[in-house]
């Protein structure tokens, strides 16, 4: 059974795609962290550098973002031969105003990525009034077609204008794509008004993202139901139900990812273990720019032999660690750590079960091969937030690295911290604490504090603290102190 389970009905947006009984893609949209991809702005350029061949360009968001010389509107359209040779400040200066379009979202300390080749989407056109470029779907049937539909685009078309056209708009009329063509210059004349009047950088068009990636998610379901909690959305995505599909409103009380099951899938997907059939699993670790997957037995035991069972569990961990990047959206470079193989006819075998996978991907991914530790390496291109990413913050006790400070190595530093009040005033000192580090202060029976009393010449009263990690704070009249 296909379904496409879409809530919509609070601010966070969510949709998951379902096929053959199994959860084949889940986008979640917050409105703190929406994708800015497809955003139009008004920005200045605030800072030109050459040797990166670059810009910043402010456009009224948080960071500056970047903007490649390639993708400036003034170099694509330069008739000049020896354009790749000249310097970025030939295309464009400080204090500079241009539309641009989020490519990319900002990740971590970096900004957006832009591009200054306006996309506008249509539903059978692609317009780029800067594009100066023509593209025919590759689903056209015969050259025949494409050349068909590339003499009507040099006809259509100015000197400066790209067109792409979808694989919808083959079966249409002249007319029609003409007519959507002029919408679409109409579209850009408005958003050239607009950002004519604006006296600082800021978004000229914004995209509803997330309807364009769920109507997107309707090609996938091919034959199926939609299912979703909210009329208005029903009523909306509707007419880009295709001839298979049909669709349902859900009214019950419970929500419907929980009805359906969802939330639960992404609680597995949040997790670092992910199991596989027979004992065996995965451990998935992501950071900004990189994920690294580690394949393990476990208790999995082949029938025949131990090659039998690595290159078995392999296989499986191939084909999970492909759909674990897919549905948790990992990005940059990938690397799968699978139990060693004795040769290359077993490493073909589990790269032709990722390369199948990733078939299903809509990202773009490059398998780049095995290392010669055994370790396959890949990337997946990023436009958006991880879920991960999405859902989740840096733990604020260990700043996102897993780990903090033992409570052996905070009651260490109380020790040396109470050094310091020796020959004081003090007749005692009262120190808050959680219990493992008055656990490893004090000793066995006490013995270690009661030496230290003895040398700093007072006592030391330990009352409990409630901290999430290892944690001390001497407590004094007046002044208090926090560590650990």
């Amino acid at each position: 059974m296909n379904q496409l389970i879409i809530n919509t009905n609070s601010r966070e947006r969510r949709f998951a795609l379902i096929k053959n009984g199994e959860v084949e893609k889940i986008y979640i949209e917050q409105p703190s962290q929406q994708s800015l991809v497809g955003n139009i702005y008004l920005g200045v350029v605030e800072k030109v550098i050459p040797g990166m061949n670059a810009a910043f360009v402010n456009i009224g968001e948080k960071d500056n973002a970047f903007l490649p010389k390639d993708k400036l509107a003034s170099y694509n359209v330069s008739q000049d031969e020896n354009k790749k040779n000249r310097p970025i400040s030939s295309f464009v200066h400080q204090g500079e105003k241009l539309l641009v379009q989020v490519e990319k979202d900002a990740a971590g300390t970096k900004g957006a990525r832009l591009t200054g080749i306006i996309e506008i989407q249509g539903e059978h056109l692609v317009y780029m009034p800067k594009g100066n470029y023509i593209a025919i779907s590759k689903k056209a049937e015969t050259s025949e077609m494409r050349n068909k539909w590339r003499e009507f685009a040099k006809q259509v078309k100015n000197a400066d204008e790209g067109l792409i056209f979808r694989t919808e708009s083959l079966s249409q009329t002249e007319v029609v794509i003409t007519e959507e063509l002029e919408q679409h210059r109409n579209q850009y004349d408005e958003m050239l008004r607009a950002s004519s009047a604006m006296k600082k950088p800021g978004i000229v068009y914004s995209r509803d993202y997330f309807f364009e990636q769920a109507a997107g998610a309707l090609i996938l379901l091919e034959e199926g139901t939609v299912i979703t909690d909210s009329l208005e959305f029903k009523k909306r995505i509707e007419s880009h139900l295709q001839t298979a599909q049909t669709i349902e409103f859900y009214n019950g009380k419970e929500n419907i990812f929980s009805f359906y099951k969802i939330e639960q899938e992404i609680e597995r997907l949040l997790k670092r273990i992910v199991w596989l059939d027979k004992g065996a699993y995965l451990v998935i670790d992501q950071a900004e720019a990189m994920t690294v997957i580690d394949v393990n037995t476990g208790k999995f035991s082949g029938n025949k032999d131990l090659h039998d069972t690595v290159v078995k569990t392999n296989v499986n961990a191939a084909v999970e660690a492909a759909r674990q990047i897919r549905l948790r959206d990992a990005a940059g470079i990938i690397l799968i750590d699978f139990i060693d193989m004795q040769g290359q006819k077993e490493r073909d075998k589990v790269l032709k079960a990722v390369q199948k996978e990733l078939q299903h991907d809509e990202r773009r991914t490059r398998i780049v091969g095995f290392t010669e530790l055994g370790i396959l390496q890949l990337t997946r291109k990023k436009t958006k937030h991880s879920l991960a990413e999405t859902l989740t913050e840096k733990c604020k006790a260990c700043g996102g690295s897993g780990r903090v400070v033992s409570s052996e190595t905070v009651a260490y530093r109380l020790e040396r911290e109470l050094w310091e009040y020796k020959n004081s005033d003090h007749e005692e000192l009262r120190v808050a604490a959680t219990p493992e580090v008055i656990h490893h202060f004090s000793g066995q029976k006490d013995i270690h504090k009661l030496r230290l009393e003895q040398a700093l010449g007072f006592k030391i009263k330990f009352s409990l603290s409630d901290a999430d990690r290892p944690h001390y704070e001497i407590i004094k009249a007046g002044a208090s102190a926090e560590h650990g």
